[in-house]
């Protein structure tokens, strides 16, 4: 058997998230508790009891998910759990699979998790955004489209996330968003759906946060990943440190290659796919990327 597992981004974070993990075991309050204490604000408590509107913001959200997922593993590392061949996360996720990993130590990964949401925040007040799903086009039609609006309206927007076949992210400037969703429909798209962000991820309206951010990852400590980690942008493996750095700049403004990523993890003879951290979004996608792959929820 060969495993990888898979720690979720934003989207699916809930109030709750993580109380079981905190009353259940000692390592993962731990995880909470430095968090806290690092953050100097009682995180653990937004995920447990919310507000929701405080816990979706981004500059908590993003936090909020990696202490989640990393109290997760904590259990994982002390169970009966198989050993990871690989390990991977979707967007703000791959900081749970580089602490996973190795490569970033948790009080590091926090605080960039921290900062990247900040300044994401910052860059969606400075060039407001949107982003929409867009159901049953494929990527080649779907870049097209973003190509013509941007033509068209003269600003960006872009393909942000290939989650799975038939399931896509467009991103960009609210302008050129609502031409390539009109373009989207006029091309058969089964649904298109606005999401309700003002934040254009993985777009070039993130560059602004992408340069400052650049300089905490070239101030963070990065070590080779002691299991392979499959990076969001190149979705190949990342088996290095300055892998890693390049991976962690060109994020912010780059498509999400999941589908490939699943794909490249498929080929090498993956066969068990185990979703660490709250949801169970990332399990959703590898059934429509392969029905015959094991997918196993992480529950203890």
């Amino acid at each position: 058997m060969s495993v990888a597992y898979l720690f979720p981004g934003q989207g699916s974070q809930h109030v709750g998230m993580g109380l079981d993990l905190y009353q259940a075991n000692p390592d993962s309050r731990a995880v909470f508790d430095l968090a806290d204490e690092q953050l100097r604000f009682y995180l653990s408590e937004l995920c447990f009891d919310g507000p929701e509107e405080d816990l979706f913001d981004t500059v908590n959200q993003q936090p909020a998910l990696l202490v989640t997922s990393v109290a997760a593993w904590r259990i994982i590392q002390q169970g009966d759990w198989p050993a990871p061949s690989y390990l991977a996360g979707h967007s703000l996720g791959e900081f749970s699979a580089l602490v996973a990993a190795g490569s970033l130590e948790f009080n590091d990964g926090l605080a960039l998790v921290r900062k990247r949401g900040k300044l994401m925040k910052a860059a969606g007040e400075q060039e407001p955004g949107a982003m929409a799903a867009v159901i049953a086009l494929d990527v080649e039609t779907v870049e097209r489209i973003c190509s013509q609006a941007r033509s068209t309206t003269g600003q960006p927007v872009q393909l942000a996330n290939d989650n799975c076949p038939g399931q896509l992210v467009i991103s960009g400037d609210k302008t050129a968003l609502v031409e390539a969703i009109r373009l989207a429909e006029e091309a058969g798209a089964r649904k298109v759906v606005q999401l309700p962000i003002s934040i254009a991820a993985h777009s070039a309206l993130m560059a602004s946060a992408a340069t400052e951010f650049a300089e905490a990852v070239d101030a963070t400590q990065i070590s080779a990943p002691q299991v392979p980690v499959i990076g969001n942008v190149s979705a190949e493996p990342l088996t290095t440190a300055k892998e890693i750095r390049t991976e962690l700049k060109a994020q912010l403004t780059s498509p999400v290659q999941w589908n490939g990523s699943m794909n490249y993890l498929i080929q090498q003879g993956v066969d068990t796919f185990i979703e660490v951290g709250p949801g169970n979004v990332l399990l959703g996608l590898m059934k429509r990327i392969n029905r015959q792959s094991k997918r196993v929820k992480f529950e203890f």
